[in-house]
């Protein structure tokens, strides 16, 4: 307690000291650092005053201006990719020139991430990846964000231009919850949605200063959520970085005319940033990106029930149940013979029971003809009252189809549907603006104010596809900053604007038109009209016409007025629906979540008189999440619902034996409103083999809560109703009670033999946090200074693995509504599986230093996901393997440079609730070429992303990707 006081007595004094210090009289030096070689001016060096905290950048034109109390002083240089300078300044009057030495020396980054406090690379006992400036200036792709998918280990889902999700160690999915998103230590994640959404919201391309990437178990320092990885994304500091900077690039899409015709792409980035003095600095960006999104086009046919789905044969003309992947509206389907019973004997009880005794008695009284006369069928009408007329004829279609059995025994239907293209807004765009004020308290003590704005219109893939259009998210952080410690508070506000459910909107637009079944108006009604014309097809025709004539045939009748994209009747229709909330009947979901939260972080080793061998660090944050969605998403109908979530964590990092070993223990315990508190440890040990040459170790582990989705989600889609996994679900459902679940498999054994006893029963049992212990081996290290390698191997076990599990309601508790899908709900929710999922996976990347610049660079890795139980779908869409190869030389002739990167991925049977099915291997090519012009500060780019235009897919009712092919010119790019 005593060494407590007398730290904190001692940085009392020292800042007090600090502001005497700048209140005397200073000494101003200046000085240009530049290039020793190209004598190009080098921005955002570091100056420092050796022996203080006295410190400052060089600006945009190399330029630095540093205020001192005497001389002689000795100022430190240092930079990325540069040798350390140092100079003694004795004279004040001569400005300083320092010619800066290019360093190519491998693995001098810095990392953060791998243990919260700067680590060289080299010494990270974790696996992390990590693109810096050098990397971000030459990437071959149109933005960082793709490039993420470069990195070893990565993978990539594309649901829409703007909306790409990143994930490591399997479990790729459209908007990954296993794997956490930090944007300047922000949870970046959008607190009604659950999950990261891509880059809408972030710093622009040119406030990037790096991307670092932890892959697999991180929870034990970034609590929840990092089940596979940890992604942090830190911009720029104005003190730093300034200078006015602009990026422009123009683009093509589409140019063979496949999807749709060719369109311009646009990618626009603006950053200004100065700083006053040494004191006060401020910087705002924006990023603007437009294009004619890859519209998702698979209209393979599908068989689903509830989460379990598989692609089948068929289509429109010869499978009258047709279910196309992205056909929307189709979904809802009938049997003919189980939906024709029900209407007849409907009918006949409207009539007081007397109906199917008459027409028993006059058929049989006529010999019982299999295809009657109409004249036959005219004169039973007649023998009742006018005013009984209409419905008896209405009557006897469904009657004599079940009479004389015209109805094939498998005869399902659905419903014509709508393809996504004419549902979606494919006008993808997103603007994004950041902006800070940063001021240092004293030289060693910077507060800085933060504001990052996102809106924009992409799409989705998750149950069902999202149209999510002016999405609106806003993060604000207000964060202190010393040597040791850090505090910062945040806020993250969401407006899903004007976001629909595409597939709801389909079904949504065939009910608006036409209902599926009214009871109310049977002859009104699509499916009653449609059986009616089967059967009367069938009786005029005989059996001179087949089943799949007459199929077309009811479906032309039953279709007359449909409403037609393109006319005014379903431009109308459909805004309304999208207009309208789903809780009432439309397509429409409100979502104004918000997050709130809190992080301190204190390095204990100052405070408590530690030598530099020991470090400890503390840390505890808080959040609160608050769920509106007027009961569009969510369960709020009363009001917002608040989820509390609290942490702690601690790290040791011991260096022994002249840091030839350094061991780490860290661990976390969190706790969170409706489950219990949970520790996650993790225990490294680096060991150094030789200099630059290190094998690391690992025990990690990592948990993750069920999602805000997972607990309170109260949501029809087109596909069925998605709940929460609490308890209380399941008894407003009724799950518990008069109408239960039953499994989809026995539902679909029931559907093909009529036989109610292999109906299942779905047992639900309480949910807790999913958790992972992972064990791995891995190794860095610099061969011969010219070659770089890194590789790893581990082993994951997964315990009550979170999965969807889907089961079949009835709608009155009679077992037979199962038997049609039009009287059956489908109902998922999460359970936790009860056996133990392991994975296994390895990776191995290198980097290789030609002559004269050129990098050989390139990486190759495997994952495998087994005992996943069965009827579970675990969302590990990861193929087996993949790699990546890439050629690189930043100035190959007369500052002219280029980067190309080769990627390449194995088949993969890719599982997931919109659909499963296995998807083809790719191979595609990104380039990029790029111009400096000597002495300038303009840098001129030509490329591509997947330039040889071959359309992949990374995931079931996405859309298949193609080329993007660009020109940029850059201005003070740094």
């Amino acid at each position: 307690m005593r060494k407590s006081y007398r730290f904190l007595a001692a940085s009392l004094i020292a800042s007090l000291f600090s502001v005497v210090v700048f209140a005397q009289t200073t000494i101003t030096l200046t000085g240009t650092v530049r290039n020793s070689s190209s004598k190009e001016v080098v921005p955002a060096v570091s100056v420092v005053v050796k022996g203080t905290g006295l410190g400052t950048y060089t600006n945009s034109n190399g330029e630095f201006s540093i205020k001192v109390v005497k001389l002689p002083v000795t100022l430190v240089f240092s930079s990325i990719n540069y040798d350390n300078y140092e100079v003694t300044v004795n004279d004040a009057s001569t400005p300083i020139s320092v010619d800066f030495k290019s360093n190519t020396t491998m693995g001098t980054e810095v990392v953060v991430a791998a243990t919260r406090t700067p680590t060289r690379i080299m010494e990270s006992p974790v696996t992390i990846e990590r693109m810096g400036p050098s990397t971000l200036h030459s990437l071959a792709a149109p933005n960082y964000y793709e490039a993420i998918a470069n990195l070893k280990g990565v993978d990539m889902h594309t649901a829409s231009l703007t909306f790409r999700t990143v994930t490591t160690r399997g479990f790729i999915s459209s908007g990954n919850t296993k794997l956490n998103q930090l944007v300047d230590g922000m949870d970046n994640q959008a607190p009604g949605l659950n999950f990261a959404v891509g880059s809408v919201i972030g710093p622009s391309e040119l406030d990037l200063d790096n991307v670092e990437l932890l892959a697999g178990a991180s929870s034990a320092l970034y609590g929840s959520g990092g089940m596979n990885g940890t992604l942090l994304i830190n911009s720029k500091n104005p003190f730093k970085y300034q200078g006015l900077s602009v990026n422009i690039k123009q683009g093509i899409m589409h140019v063979d005319n496949r999807q749709r015709s060719a369109a311009p792409y646009y990618n626009w980035d603006f950053r200004w940033a100065k700083a006053f003095s040494d004191k006060f600095a401020f910087k705002i960006a924006f990023s603007f990106i437009k294009g004619a999104d890859w519209q998702a086009e698979d209209y393979r046919d599908k068989q689903q029930i509830g989460i379990l789905s598989k692609v089948v044969g068929g289509n429109r003309s010869n499978d009258p149940a047709f279910n196309g992947v992205n056909i929307y509206g189709d979904e809802t389907a009938a049997n003919m013979g189980q939906l024709a019973q029900l209407i007849r004997d409907g009918i006949n009880a409207g009539a007081g029971g007397a109906l199917i005794p008459a027409a028993n008695a006059y058929y049989s009284a006529i010999g019982n003809p299999l295809y009657p006369t109409t004249a036959q069928n005219n004169a039973f009408v007649a023998m009742f009252p006018g005013s009984a007329q209409p419905t008896v004829g209405f009557f006897l279609p469904f009657y004599l189809g079940l009479k004389n059995g015209y109805f094939p025994e498998a005869a399902n239907v659905s419903r014509t549907g709508y393809e996504e293209k004419y549902l979606v807004d494919y006008n993808a765009t997103n603007f994004k603006f950041n902006g800070g004020l940063h001021y240092k308290i004293t030289p060693n003590i910077e507060a800085s104010w933060n504001t990052y704005l996102g809106t924009g219109t992409t799409v989705y893939t998750g149950a069902d596809r999202y149209s999510l259009r002016n999405l609106k998210i806003a993060q604000h952080k207000l964060e202190f900053k010393g040597k040791s410690w850090l505090l910062r508070g945040y806020t993250t506000q969401e407006n899903a604007g004007d976001s629909y459910n595409a597939s709801a909107l389909g079904s949504f637009l065939n009910e608006a038109w036409k209902p599926s079944l009214s009871t109310a108006n049977l002859s009104g009604s699509w499916f009653p009209q449609y059986i009616y014309a089967f059967s009367e097809g069938r009786r005029t025709a005989g059996s001179a016409i087949s089943d799949i004539q007459l199929h077309q045939a009811a479906r032309s009748a039953a279709d007359v007025g449909r409403l037609l994209p393109g006319t005014s009747a379903f431009d109308a229709a459909a805004n309304q629906i999208k207009s309208t909330p789903i809780k009432k009947g439309g397509a429409l979901f409100l979502d104004r979540s918000d997050l709130w939260a809190a992080e301190g972080q204190l390095n204990l080793s100052d405070v408590l008189d530690f030598t530099d061998k020991l470090e400890v660090i503390t840390g505890v944050q808080w959040k609160q999440w608050v769920m509106n969605s007027q009961g569009t998403i969510f369960a709020d109908t009363l009001g917002n619902i608040k989820i509390n979530e609290v942490g702690a964590y601690a790290q040791l990092r011991k260096r022994l034996f002249h840091d030839g070993l350094i061991l780490t223990a860290a661990g976390r315990y969190d706790k969170q409103t409706n489950f219990e508190g949970h520790f996650t440890p993790r225990f490294t040990a680096t060991i150094k083999v030789a200099k630059d040459n290190n094998i690391r170790l690992s025990y990690q582990t990592a948990y993750r809560f069920p999602t805000n989705q997972d607990q309170y989600i109260s949501l029809v889609t087109g596909a069925g109703t998605l709940i929460g996994c609490l308890p209380q679900f399941q008894d407003y459902y009724k799950l518990s009670t008069t109408l239960p679940g039953y499994t989809a498999e026995s539902v679909l054994k029931y559907r093909q033999t009529a036989n109610s006893a292999v109906l299942v029963k779905a047992v639900f049992n309480p949910v807790k946090p999913e958790t992972v212990n992972s064990y791995e081996i891995g190794y860095r290290g610099i061969i011969q200074k010219k070659l770089l390698v890194d590789g790893y191997l581990y082993y994951s076990k997964y315990k009550d693995f979170l999965a969807t599990i889907g089961v079949a309601q009835t709608k009155t508790g009679n077992v037979q509504e199962l038997l049609s899908p039009l009287t059956t709900t489908n109902v998922s929710y999460k359970q936790n599986a009860d056996v133990t999922v392991s994975a296994v996976g390895w990776g191995i990347g290198a980097e290789y230093q030609f002559i004269r610049g050129f990098n050989f660079y390139g990486n190759v890795y495997y994952d495998e996901l087994q005992n996943v139980p069965a009827g579970f779908v675990s969302f590990f869409n990861a193929p087996k393997y993949r790699w990546n190869l890439g050629l690189r030389n930043d100035n190959v002739y007369h500052n002219i440079g280029f980067n190309v990167v080769v990627k390449w991925q194995d088949n993969n049977f890719y599982e997931g609730t919109f659909v499963s099915g296995t998807l083809p291997y790719f191979t595609w090519v990104d380039a990029q070429v790029t111009y400096r012009p000597a002495h300038s500060k303009s840098t001129w780019r030509i490329g591509g992303s997947n330039i040889g235009n071959s359309y992949y897919r990374t995931g079931y009712g996405s859309p298949a990707v193609g080329g993007v092919y660009y020109v940029s010119y850059g201005y003070n790019i740094f």
